[in-house]
């Protein structure tokens, strides 16, 4: 078992260096023993010299999605973090990073250690090699020391997320909440999707694709240079699209924009997302952004032209069966349709899967910690009542119209 940090080393947190401990005693091989270090990092320059480290401890930890990557945090970071508040904890085994996560100190309702990747990201989690399997332990002891008097509050992990091992070894107070719900289709082609309907539905759903084909919509791959101008005309497709009806006002600010770009570059050459532009001859109608890891496509973001609802192209039946057929030939067997319950989403009957929120707490922050989820609970609650009466889409649509904004996939 790791030892626990010494009390010295708990206090020198305006240094990059929590702590270093020894293993156990080697092996046969007369290897020495491993050694274990935690290091919390504040500045930006020490992020953005983690990236390969960083993408290389992500491909070790099979659940992690692209809204764990480098490339998705550090864009993030720059348009919506804030100076100061940077908490990077890593842990390290003889060198090699074992244990990372990307946090921000936020003082507001409640002092907080949150993730990065805030509400535009629909999974968020930290990051932990499945090779070493003290990895949860060490991270958790150096997040312990990092926390002080901040109640750490980890949103929309996926189950099965590494949170959930770090959750398990946490020394102090801890409370497991439910968070957003996601939907989940399998990977499988679109054919084997409409076996999941009710035959009247299957036989609509085929005349849309009918449709879709007698119109000559052909999908195109886009890559390369090209990335950066498809995103951007997803982006005004997107906003064209929604335009005076309620949406996702975040995704209309150009923070957003730039970020995704940013970030979207990056993804697709490193083969974590696709971007896709649907095509009528020259002209792209509708295009859209999905991620990918080993086990999942997530479609992100679309924006379509609003000609096609013109010609009766059911947009999302178009969009799902591109996803679906990459799921499908890639091997991923899950089609994630990421978070809300919207009616367009149901008819496939998808898979219902409750995103977790952990908060973590030192013991004798528990009454904080407690304060905390109480305030939670009290939110949701107030959410259910909107969402019971309809008030929720009336706000969402008023707001819509007053600030001038229109939503997401």
């Amino acid at each position: 078992m790791t030892p626990p940090l010494s009390s010295p080393a708990r206090h020198r947190l305006a240094g990059p260096v929590l702590a270093r401990w020894r293993g156990g005693r080697g092996d046969a091989s007369g290897r020495p023993p491993a050694r274990l270090s935690a290091a919390v990092y504040r500045a930006e320059d020490r992020f953005a010299a983690l990236a390969d480290d960083w993408e290389g401890l992500r491909r070790r930890n099979r659940s992690a999605t692209p809204f764990q990557s480098h490339a998705w945090l550090s864009s993030w970071w720059r348009e919506y973090g804030r100076r100061g508040r940077l908490r990077i904890v890593v842990v390290r085994e003889n060198g090699r990073l074992v244990g990372a996560a990307p946090l921000m100190l936020v003082h507001r309702p409640l002092p907080a250690l949150v993730t990065l990747g805030g509400s535009i990201s629909d999974y968020q989690d930290v990051l932990l090699d499945d090779s070493c399997p003290r990895a949860a332990e060490a991270l958790a002891r150096a997040l312990h020391a990092a926390a002080r008097g901040a109640v750490l509050d980890l949103r929309e992990v996926r189950p099965g997320g590494a949170a959930e091992r770090l959750y398990a070894a946490w020394p102090g107070a801890r409370r497991c909440l439910s968070d957003s719900t996601c939907l989940e289709l399998p990977g499988i082609p679109i054919e084997e999707m409409l076996g999941r309907l009710a035959p009247a539905s299957a036989k609509r759903t085929r005349r849309k694709l009918r449709r879709i084909d007698e119109l000559g919509i052909v999908a195109h791959r886009v890559t390369g240079e090209q990335v950066a101008d498809s995103v951007r005309t997803m982006l005004e497709l997107h906003e064209r699209q929604w335009r005076g009806r309620g949406v996702t006002a975040e995704h209309l600010r150009p923070r957003f924009g730039t970020h995704l770009v940013r970030a979207a570059e990056r993804l697709v050459a490193d083969g974590d997302a696709t971007v896709t532009e649907y095509r009528i001859g020259a002209r792209v109608t509708a295009c859209d952004v999905a991620f990918t890891s080993p086990d999942l496509v997530c479609g992100y973001l679309y924006g379509a032209d609003p000609e096609l609802r013109a010609q009766r192209v059911d947009i999302a039946t178009m969009l799902l069966r591109h996803d679906a057929q990459y799921a499908s030939s890639t091997g991923r067997g899950t089609l994630s349709l990421l978070r809300g319950t919207e009616p367009y989403k149901l008819r496939w009957h998808p898979a219902t899967v409750v995103n977790r929120r952990y908060l973590l707490a030192r013991r004798e922050l528990r009454p904080l910690l407690e304060l905390h989820a109480a305030r939670v609970a009290a939110r949701r609650a107030a959410a259910g009542l909107l969402r019971e009466h309809g008030l929720g889409e009336r706000i969402r649509a008023l707001r819509s119209r007053t600030a001038g904004q229109g939503a997401g996939r």
